[in-house]
Parts: C-alpha cells; structure tokens; sequence
C-alpha cells in the first residue's frame, strides 16, 4: 500500500509514469494500472492518502487481477496452494509440480513463483515470512490498557491486555490480566494453549522480564519459572531480537486489529472484574477469528481448523503448577524451613549445613542440591511441625525419629503389667516427651542386663516411693533391694542424738 501512495503522490506532482516507474523501481504496466485506476476512481491524492490500507487495497485489488484466462486459473489456486504451503514439508516448487500434472499448458517454474508472490502482496502486503501450520506461537502485551473499576473504592484501575497469535492461521487468543509479571504473565500463556487446544513447537515472546531475564543476541537467558513451564508443556522458547521489529510483525499487526475490533467494542461498558472484561473480550474476540481474512475465502478460525489445528501437540493431562523458588541452608537438625507455611522439611542427613534451593507449588515442595533432587514432600500449611521422611535419617536419628508413647506402653506390656503401669507413670509426670522417652529407654534396656523378674521387682519397689525415674530403678538393683520386698516394712531404730527430743517428749 506504501507503494501505491508513493506513485499516486508521484503521479500528483506530474511525474511521467516512466519516471515514476524508473524511481518506485516497478513495472511500468503495473505503474500504468495503478494510474489509470486512480483515473477512473475520481478521487484526489488528499482523499485516497486518507484511506486505511485496508480500503485502499479493497480500492485497488482489481489492478492486479490476470486477464489471460490461464492466469486466471492459476490465481484461482493460489489460497489453497497458500495453505497447503503452511504444512511442513510443501515447497512451492512441489506445488507447481502438482500445478503442471493437472494443467499441462500451465505456466513455467519461474512465471509461477512470480505471480504467486504478487498475489500473496496484494492479498497480504504485510506478510513476508512464510509461517508453517504448529511452528511458533506469538505473544505480548498491548501498549494500550483497558481498565476495571474497584467496587469498593469506585476507582478505575488498568490492566494489561495479553495478545497470542499462531503465525499459520493467524487465529488469535486474548485475555485482560492485572500485571505483566510472571504470576499473571504465565498462566496467560497457558489459557492461550488450552484455548487452542494443542501446543505449538515454539513460543516467541517478545523480550519481556517475565519472560526473558538477560537479553543477548544469539543464547538470550530464559526466565527460569518461564522454562520450567515451556519443559511441562513440551515446547521451546525463542524469544524475538531485541530491536528487530519483523520477528513480532505477526503479533504487534494483531495488537494493531485488536484496537479496532476488541477495544471498540467493548468501550462504553464499566466492568467491575477481569472476569466481566475477559468474558466480554471473548464475544469480540470470536467475531474477529470468525471474519474472512483480506482478499481471501476463509477465516482465521477456518484455517486453523483445517490446516493448523492437527499439527499442534496434544496439551499435557495436568495443567502447570506455577512454582516458586527460595534459598535455604539445611539446619542441624537435617530440616529446611518453608518461611510461608513456617514449616519444616527433612532432607538427607549428607546435606546438613549446606545451602539448597527449595522449590514449591500449591501442593508439593522439592528440595535441590546442585540441580539434583534430594527430597519430595506433599505440602503441609500446619506451622511449627516438621515433615520428615524417615530414609533421610541415620540410623541412630532413624530410631529417634519412631518413638512414640504407645511403643514403650507395648514394649513394657511385654515385659509385665506392673513395669507398664510404672513406664505409664514416667510419661505423665514429664513435661517433654523427648525427655520422658528417653528415661523410659533407660529404665526398659536394663532388662538386658539384670533380667525381666529383677526389673519387674525394681519398677514395683520404685512404684511404692512414688518415684517415677530412671536412677531410682537403677540404684534399687544395684543395691539389690528389688530381691529383698519385704525389707522396706521393717521398722529402723531411732538413732540417738542430743538434737533428737524422742518419742516420751510429746507424751
């Protein structure tokens, strides 16, 4: 369309169509066309530079329609052939093989090709990359921000508007969200993939933070949040050169379209919530998929239906968990603390001391070392506990970790009533478990060495102290009082003292 404006102003400053021709670089019969059809239109220059492209290609699509009734058979090929083109694998080169088969008196290889880019100018004068059906997907954001009214406050607040388009069939996917940052920028990625229903082989972002972390020409550094999600949906991430507007020309034209065809739509209505905004974008947004393209037969929904939506990859059965990373050092006790839930997690005991990186979503959390997995736990929001699994313990902080009350009852069940009831005793009278199974450790082993009956005989005499420890057991057998039951009802005379009253001094 720039062309055309470039010869018209030309022509309305009396140039010769052979001078125009000889400095816009064109045909002269095509230059000719071009005039006489100016001509014929009885337009000004003023009036026809203040057409839309859209209009003026609408305007002047007849200059280029053959005349010659085997061109204009070839021409009739040519959207299909586009489409065909789309598919991996299919050259033009095959398509004119294909071509001649069927109209032997066709044109030559070189005749083809050239009418068959000049067709593809006219009806699409801004597409100059081929794009194949599943290759990339495009996204951005819009420049422009639509806005959602705060129902408390009354105040109007933006959002970003999230754009992506398949470069085949052009179908376009999009959805308000509130920020351009990762946790907005990400799952807006996803609903595209869903929306279409497949994932494409690449996804083409343009060098946004959420997405890329470090620009650079040939290796540009991936957001890692943004990879890990990439790796789950089994696609790659190509972000667009910095500074090289062609390689987002598909989707920065789709932003332009989305101006007139969503925003317009749309305005004049409050909406109270992304939810209200997105569903009414989504009305907009199917009339565009569903309207013919320029100079063609078919819609971008038609195209995607039949040539682009078969060569996506099936979505994944679960959708991404968005995951969130943090630094942490591993504690003495073989735990790492999860600051949100503050709760702690078991790792390895080999790993104490070192610095990890713990990684989390709504439902699990992982633990690395030098990007090797060493611990798995299902989430738990309950604070100041610990989640331990018992393969990351010694095997001293193995047998620890499983004492339990209800093991030392049944331990001493085992051994007699009466050594339960005493062991009982010690786990109500301390205050910290991890104090009392240690006294009750204490008090059953030394049936290792004395013998059931002997400790049976002790835990009985310490039971009629009313003393509830470890030592008072020990000392009763080493003093062999657990041998001698009957000694503690035996009256002891009275020492004589001069401090002593006696027992005639209350008489």
């Amino acid at each position: 369309m720039s062309n055309i404006r470039h010869i018209l102003r030309l022509h309305s400053q009396a140039h010769s169509k052979t001078s125009i021709a000889k400095e816009t670089g064109m045909q002269f019969l095509l230059v000719k066309k071009i005039v006489n059809q100016f001509v014929v239109s009885k337009l000004t220059f003023l009036e026809i530079n203040e057409l839309t492209d859209a209009d003026l290609d609408e305007l002047f699509a007849k200059y280029e329609d053959p005349v010659n009734e085997r061109l204009k058979i070839l021409y009739s090929l040519f959207p299909d052939m586009e489409k065909e083109l789309k598919k991996r694998g299919v050259t033009r080169r095959l398509l004119w093989e294909e071509y001649k088969k069927k109209y032997p008196n066709g044109v030559g290889i070189t005749q083809f090709a050239w009418h068959f880019a000049e067709w593809k100018a006219r009806v699409n004068p801004t597409m100059k990359i081929n794009h194949k059906a599943g290759d990339k997907m495009y996204i951005d954001f819009a420049g422009e921000k639509l806005y959602v009214i705060d129902k408390d406050s009354g105040e109007s607040k933006p959002v970003e508007v999230f754009v992506a388009i398949l470069g085949a069939s052009q179908l376009t996917y999009i959805e308000a969200v509130r920020t351009q940052q990762k946790e907005d920028f990400i799952p807006a990625c996803e609903n595209a993939l869903h929306y279409y229903g497949g994932v494409s082989a690449a996804i083409v972002p343009d060098n946004l933070r959420a997405a890329v972390t470090k620009s650079n020409r040939y290796e540009p550094t991936i957001n890692e949040t943004f990879a890990d999600f990439a790796e789950h949906y089994g696609t790659t991430i190509l972000p667009a050169r910095a500074y090289r507007p062609r390689d987002k020309a598909l989707v920065e034209n789709a932003i332009r379209i989305m101006y007139t065809r969503i925003y317009a739509k749309i305005r004049g209505t409050k909406y109270y919530s992304l939810d209200e905004i997105n569903n009414a974008i989504l009305i907009a947004l199917e009339e565009h998929n569903n309207q013919l393209l320029s100079g063609k037969d078919f819609s971008r929904r038609q195209c995607f239906e039949e040539v682009e939506k078969k060569t996506l990859t099936p979505l994944p059965e679960l959708r991404y968990e968005f995951k969130k990373r943090l630094s942490a050092h591993v504690m003495k006790n073989g735990h790492v603390s999860l600051p949100q839930d503050k709760h702690y997690y078991s790792v390895p005991q080999r790993y104490v001391g070192r610095k990890v990186k713990v990684m989390y979503t709504r439902t699990t959390v992982t633990v690395f070392y030098n990007y090797e997995r060493i611990a798995f736990h299902q989430r738990i929001r309950e604070p100041y506990t610990y989640t331990t699994d018992p393969e990351h313990l010694g095997i001293q902080h193995r047998f620890v970790s499983e004492w339990t009350p209800h093991r030392f009852i049944e331990w001493a069940d085992n051994i007699h009533k009466d050594v339960k009831e005493y062991i009982t005793e010690i786990l109500n009278h301390k205050r910290h478990p991890e104090q009392a199974f240690k006294i009750c450790l204490g008090v059953l082993n030394l049936a290792k060495k004395v013998g059931n009956e002997r400790l049976i005989g002790a835990c009985q005499r310490a039971s009629s102290y009313g003393l509830y420890n470890y030592r008072t057991v020990q000392s009763i057998l080493e003093k062999g009082l657990d041998k001698n039951p009957d000694e503690e009802n035996q009256d002891l005379k009275m020492p004589e003292h001069d401090n002593i009253r006696g027992e005639n001094y209350f008489k």
